[in-house]
Formats: structure tokens, C-alpha cells, sequence
């Protein structure tokens, strides 16, 4: 039961939750550009509902990683971690943008095939480097720059 305890108190209150969970995004928006270059190359319909999945799970991911940036950011900085307004509105724009895909995606599971594919494509890749983006400018909070 001790040990229970100080992994809780470890994970909620010594150690930030932002960085754990920040990862999941960034990998996910890039494993999604990866399948959705592949699914254009080979025009692989498999491929392109692998980048979709991918993109779904982002769009989540992204909700989760915001939030514990936000909490973090008032735990740890009290609110004045360096370039916090930017990434603020970079991380709604990634949400925005992976759910809007996500939606668009769901609502006409033939937008590969019949779709513009180019901006269909363009727009994982476009996720990709705003998650990107949001990276670097953490790795600027932690490190400098």
C-alpha cells in the first residue's frame, strides 16, 4: 500500500503530468502523415483508415496533452511558463485541425478515393508540423533557447 501511495503522490503532485502525455499527439499526428504518404503512394485504401485511426487518436490525445499543459503551467510556472499564449492557441489549432480531418474523414469515408487526396494528404502533413511546432516551443520552456 506504500507504494501505491507515493506513486500516486509521485505522479499528482512531484512530477509534471504534461511531459508524459505530450508525446502521444506528436507520435500520433506523425504516424498519421507517415500513413497517409504511404496509402498515396501505393493508393492503398488500408493504409489511408490506418492514418485515419491515427488521426482520431491524435485528435484525443491532443485534448489530454492542452490540458495537463495548462494545469502544469500554473502548477509549475504560475502561469508564466515563456511562450505559453502561443502554444495555447498552436494546441487549438491542432485540435481544430485533427478533428476537423477526423470529422470530415467519418462523414465521407470515400474522401481518399474521390476526395482532393493532395489536400486530404496536405492536411495530416500540416498537423504534423503544428505538433511539431508545440514541441519545440516546450522543448524552448524546458532547455532555452
Amino acid at each position: 500500500m506504500d507504494f501505491l501511495q507515493r506513486l500516486y503522490i509521485a505522479i499528482t503532485e512531484l512530477h509534471p503530468t504534461h511531459p508524459m502525455i505530450v508525446h502521444f499527439p506528436i507520435a500520433l499526428t506523425g504516424a498519421a502523415f507517415l500513413f497517409i504518404l504511404l496509402a498515396y503512394w501505393r493508393k492503398n485504401t488500408s493504409l489511408e483508415q490506418a492514418a485515419f485511426a491515427n488521426m482520431v487518436l491524435a485528435a484525443i490525445s491532443t485534448v489530454a496533452a492542452g490540458a495537463t499543459g495548462m494545469l502544469d503551467n500554473v502548477k509549475n510556472y504560475e502561469g508564466e511558463a515563456p511562450n505559453a499564449s502561443t502554444k495555447i492557441v498552436l494546441a487549438v489549432l491542432l485540435f481544430l485541425l485533427t478533428t476537423g480531418i477526423s470529422v470530415a474523414r467519418y462523414r465521407n469515408p470515400e474522401i481518399f478515393t474521390k476526395g482532393n487526396r493532395l489536400v486530404y494528404a496536405g492536411s495530416y502533413g500540416l498537423s504534423f508540423i503544428l505538433a511539431l511546432t508545440l514541441a519545440f516551443l516546450g522543448g524552448v520552456i524546458l532547455y532555452g533557447f
